[in-house]
């Protein structure tokens, strides 16, 4: 049953001129005053959101972009912050790029992290998608085995950093502790200090969804993330159900939906038509941004090659929000039309229980906060617990 309503921020700055024929990406440019107000609207939609009855506050790293889209370099640091302003919500990691970590720097910030916010700090992992992050920062992600291999041990280190009161590591990219004299003895195990007081709680994208990746992610016990953002298709019957079954190998008999949080952009206003109609401009520029990053299924090259010229895009037959919506992967509408959506959602995923709702690439602050505040006003009491009898 859904019970738990979670939103995230890329870190993308307010803009405007935007959608198919607004301006190109690569021809955005931001100066640092601009850059840095990506903090004050994380801050307000967070304020926002602890007051209305959100669980949690999701968050992306990313590096690098004065183009203005996902301008949050350190997650952690940030939400330690947002915990000295708000009270309750959950502050979220979607997601830490371990590539372009050392992990024991990175456990090491988390676990202070989850000790001075009382545990209200959520972990959680990926991959990266941005050659100009990912190699700026000295790891591989042209090769995608490479980055796999990395990114695996570099979990496999930090889980043991945790949950271990010492630990060695010996692996292809790491040797933990350096094979050195120290204070007299041969260095051979290593303590993280502090390790953190909390069960950690780890979460991350689910995007192809192979055995592997899956299969990897139950060894750690790590929760899956599906749709919204970057990855649009909203809820995908393949990928739950293939989460299921590693979930049986790894062990685990579950209900479909279990331990994952499946994300949607939304828009409400009183009709279908003037939702679409309000959030396509938006629904575009999200899809300019990560078309070209291969992340938008279904897009041939000619398409990608178009999305970049706003003289092509508006008579190129990109994807339109009026597909999404019709597909799922987009809730549009009037409150009620939402709560029949997600409340079908939930039946055909007994096992879910936490829904993502965020919004695309490029909406202003102003339209961010009217919008969560609606939803939590008119989508999230129909979900309440209902009381036993």
């Amino acid at each position: 049953m859904i019970t738990n309503f979670d939103s995230s921020f890329a870190g993308h700055v307010d803009m405007t001129d935007v959608g198919y024929g607004g301006t190109a990406v690569n021809d955005r440019l931001f100066p640092n005053e601009h850059l840095v107000t990506v903090f004050d609207k994380a801050q307000s939609i967070a304020q926002l959101m602890d007051g209305l009855g959100y669980n949690t506050f999701w968050m992306a790293e990313h590096h690098f972009q004065p183009e203005g889209y996902e301008c949050i370099p350190n997650i952690v640091l940030l939400s330690l912050h947002l915990a000295h302003v708000t009270q309750n919500i959950r502050l979220g990691c979607a997601f830490n790029i371990a590539p372009m970590w050392h992990p024991l720097r990175l456990a090491e910030d988390f676990a202070t992290v989850d000790i001075l916010t009382g545990g209200r700090c959520v972990f959680g992992v990926g991959r990266g998608y941005h050659t100009r992050e990912v190699d700026t920062f000295g790891s591989p992600l042209l090769d995608q085995a490479a980055n796999r291999d990395l990114f695996e041990e570099q979990v496999d280190i930090m889980f043991k950093a945790f949950n271990e009161d010492s630990f060695t590591h010996d692996g292809k990219y790491y040797t933990l502790p350096a094979r050195v004299p120290y204070r007299g003895y041969d260095l051979e195990k290593l303590t993280l200090v502090p390790r953190p007081t909390h069960p950690v709680e780890c979460w991350q994208p689910i995007q192809s969804a192979t055995p592997r990746a899956l299969d990897f992610m139950v060894k750690h016990g790590i929760k899956g993330t599906i749709g919204g953002g970057v990855a649009e298709g909203g809820a995908l019957d393949g990928v739950v159900q293939a989460w299921r079954e590693a979930l049986l190998r790894g062990g685990r008999e579950t209900e479909l939906g279990e331990d994952l949080n499946i994300g949607f952009h939304f828009f409400l206003a009183p009709t279908l038509e003037e939702a679409m109609a309000k959030a396509a401009p938006y629904f575009e520029e999200n899809l300019k941004m990560f078309g070209p990053l291969r992340l938008t299924r279904g897009m041939s090259e000619e398409q990608i090659r178009d999305v970049s010229d706003p003289k092509r895009a508006p008579y190129a037959g990109l994807p339109r929000i009026e597909d999404a919506v019709k597909a799922g992967a987009f809730l549009a509408g009037p409150p009620q039309m939402i709560i029949e959506k997600l409340m079908a959602l939930g039946e055909r995923y007994p096992g879910l229980n936490r829904i993502n709702v965020s919004h695309p690439i490029g909406v202003p602050k102003s339209i961010i906060l009217e919008q969560l505040e609606w939803f939590a006003k008119d989508v999230m009491p129909a979900f309440k617990k209902v009381p036993a009898a």
